[in-house]
């Protein structure tokens, strides 16, 4: 299905608000008001039972009474009466409307937002329960505060209608594009409207503020065509939800809530994850100045360059480049050389470069400082600190601009990508902002939300086709309760797909299951196999290492009264013990692959990989865990066969798409020189399939 068109809301030609007032702190007063401040020029009808002007606009007493249908509702009256509204609006063919009130399903009034759903149709409708929409390069929908600012290039689309209200109070150099309060997303959710957004050319970044999942395969779409444009885009997402129901039933749910599943997701689209509002709105500034953006030319030995004037901030900045495991490369020789005539003799030559203040206003030389250092070979971004009060004598003025001027100077002759940052927040004066980002210079309030900025705009980007065949795997359904296979209905399916298993099978009595050890030779395991049965260990319905008759006569008296059926398997060569699952019932397909087998729990190293997935993309997951140097043959042990476990987890993710499978849980798989063996399964049927 094509994406509606958003042009209605995005830009209106004509606005009518019903609930028309002048009744201060009323929604109807403020929207009245910000159209009136951000001097929207279309024309602009009331709606009011009884008023036949309010604010100077002329008003009708419905909808019905519009001489012609306007491009966008407002409606800001109280609940109950908005479903018919909405329907009155989409009936005489008015293109959008944004609903300000609460009291609907999240107030438990589901019955009134089914109604409203019913009653829009086609038309799109943001909210209800939001604040609404402020295009600075349309109009202002909006029933909050808002004091009018000069159009930018960021849009924030916020679930939080008070996230919104605030960012649109900040300075430090902050210039939106759009400003979006969605609300419960009744009918237009953010996906639909980042989808729209990103086809606008003055837009350079999108901050996503969520509390929900919301549709997973339009989501991934749009961030794909966000990627095609080169459209920046920063989350965050709030309210870490517990595991999906099907999830949690195995290892798996307890391992990658969903909420890991969703940042997997995020970063898989060349994303930035941001942890709080400060960081999400400084992450979107920072990635709407394409200038800034990171090209890595491949070579190994390439990274930032930290300079400051203080060897504290130098340090602090050292370690948090670290910690995110962003490389200082060492300055060379050359550079050594040519900084020698520019530094102060108290000045040590380094990555962190510390000028120190003794030098501080000297903008022709700080700019040459700049200049030398991004001119190494071994530095393609630059990180430059620069605190400002906010208020300052006249006579120390001068000095602070000379800094500033020379900084951005070396900065836009350097060629290379430069960030500027102060070490707080408040450090960071607005006008002073604004006038780095002129010189394709994105200036960030923190240490630390800067070094954050850095690695985001030195992540690789996205590919928008991955993108969309991970849609395209999310766009089937999700979240509901399948059957349960046993353990021989999973082994089975994995057979068909050519998953490598233990030999072994079904055995009908103590004396089969003699008959089936003595066929496999050596020790064998005896497992009770049920659809009710999901963990073996806890139930007793697990025996290892069974060796002659008599021992495998007692394990399978054990484990038969635990299950439906008894499966005896060869044991597998001992390796490294690993987890592989797979799930949909997130917000997209994903695989986990975690170290440790059934203490991956324990050990918490786990990596997800959005589905579906190649056997390199796998390989690549592996690789970035904590402990992936035990794969490689880490303390002396063998390196195993890490192409064949990758191959096997991506046939995992490949079989839970193909057979509408909501769950696949391989634990342990154990990984050796020689190959990888699902040593046990857990699989859930979708409902599709059931």
């Amino acid at each position: 299905m094509d994406p509606p068109d958003l042009s209605a809301l995005l830009r209106p030609r004509s606005v009518a608000v019903v609930g028309a007032t002048d009744r201060p702190g009323s929604y109807g007063d403020a929207a009245l008001r910000n159209l009136a401040a951000l001097r929207f020029s279309g024309e602009v009808r009331g709606v009011h039972p009884t008023r036949r002007e309010v604010h100077g606009r002329r008003c009708v007493p419905t909808l019905e009474d519009l001489p012609a249908p306007v491009d966008a509702v407002v409606v800001a009256i109280p609940a109950a009466a908005v479903p018919d509204v909405i329907g009155s609006a989409a009936r005489i063919g008015c293109g959008a409307a944004v609903v300000f009130a609460a009291g609907f399903a999240e107030a438990g009034a589901t019955v009134l937002q089914a109604e409203l759903v019913s009653a829009a149709g086609a038309m799109p409708v943001l909210g209800p329960n939001c604040d609404g929409l402020v295009s600075f390069h349309g109009a202002a929908l909006w029933g909050d505060a808002l004091v009018p600012r000069p159009a930018g290039r960021v849009a924030l689309i916020s679930q939080s209608g008070n996230v919104a209200v605030n960012a649109l109070a900040v300075g430090r150099g902050l210039s939106f594009h759009t400003v979006a309060s969605v609300g419960n997303q009744a009918v237009l959710d953010a996906a639909t409207l980042l989808s729209a957004l990103v086809e606008d050319e003055q837009l350079g970044s999108v901050a996503l503020f969520l509390e929900s999942d919301g549709d997973g395969a339009r989501l991934a779409d749009a961030l794909a065509q966000a990627a095609e444009r080169g459209i920046g885009v920063a989350v965050l997402k709030v309210g870490a939800t517990a595991a999906g129901a099907t999830a949690a039933a195995a290892h798996t749910g307890a391992l990658a809530g969903n909420q890991r599943v969703f940042r997997a997701l995020v970063e898989e689209a060349g994303a930035a994850w941001a942890d709080d509002v400060h960081d999400l709105l400084e992450l979107a500034k920072a990635l709407a100045v394409p200038p800034a953006r990171v090209h890595p030319s491949g070579a190994d030995a390439s990274g930032l360059a930290i300079l400051t004037c203080s060897g504290g901030d130098s340090g602090l900045a050292a370690d948090e480049a670290g910690r995110l495991g962003l490389a200082l490369p060492p300055l060379g020789t050359a550079t050594v050389e040519r900084l020698r005539s520019l530094l102060p003799p108290a000045a040590t030559t380094g990555n962190p470069l510390d000028y120190t203040a003794m030098i501080w206003g000297e903008r022709k030389r700080l700019a040459g400082i700049v200049e030398a250092v991004a001119a190494d070979p071994a530095i393609d971004q630059l990180l430059l600190f620069f605190d400002e009060p906010a208020q300052m004598e006249a006579g120390l003025r001068a000095s602070w601009d000379g800094v500033r001027e020379g900084l951005a100077d070396g900065a836009a002759a350097s060629g290379i990508p430069a960030l500027v940052a102060s070490t707080l927040p408040d450090l960071l004066q607005h006008d002073s902002a604004a006038a780095f980002v002129a010189r394709g210079v994105p200036a960030v309030g923190g240490l630390r939300t800067a070094l954050a900025c850095v690695a985001a705009l030195r992540r690789a980007p996205a590919d928008p086709e991955r993108l969309r065949s991970i849609a395209a795997a999310a766009a089937g359904p999700r979240g509901r309760a399948g059957r349960w296979l046993s353990e021989a209905q999973a082994k089975a399916l994995l057979r068909t797909h050519d998953l490598a298993i233990p030999a072994g099978r079904v055995v009908a009595d103590a004396g089969d299951a003699v008959r089936a050890a003595d066929e496999l030779g050596g020790p064998v395991a005896l497992k009770a196999s049920s659809p009710d049965l999901q963990h073996k260990s806890e139930a007793g319905a697990l025996v290892l290492g069974a060796l002659g008759a008599d021992a495998v006569r007692a394990g399978y008296e054990r484990v038969a009264a635990a299950g439906d059926e008894v499966l005896v398997e060869a044991m597998a060569a001992p390796g490294v013990e690993l987890l592989v699952a797979a799930r949909r019932d997130a917000v997209v397909p994903a695989l986990v692959i975690g170290l440790g087998g059934v203490w991956t729990e324990l050990l918490d190293d786990i990596a997800i990989v959005p589905l579906p997935a190649s056997a390199a993309r796998v390989e690549t997951a592996l690789r970035s865990l904590r402990g992936a140097g035990v794969l490689a043959g880490a303390r002396g042990g063998p390196a195993v066969d890490i192409g064949a476990l990758a191959a096997l987890a991506a046939a995992a993710g490949a079989l839970l798409l193909s057979e509408g499978l909501e769950l696949l849980e391989l634990n342990p798989v154990i990984a050796t020189p020689a190959g990888a063996v699902a040593v046990d399964a857990v699989a859930r049927r979708g409902p599709d399939r059931a």
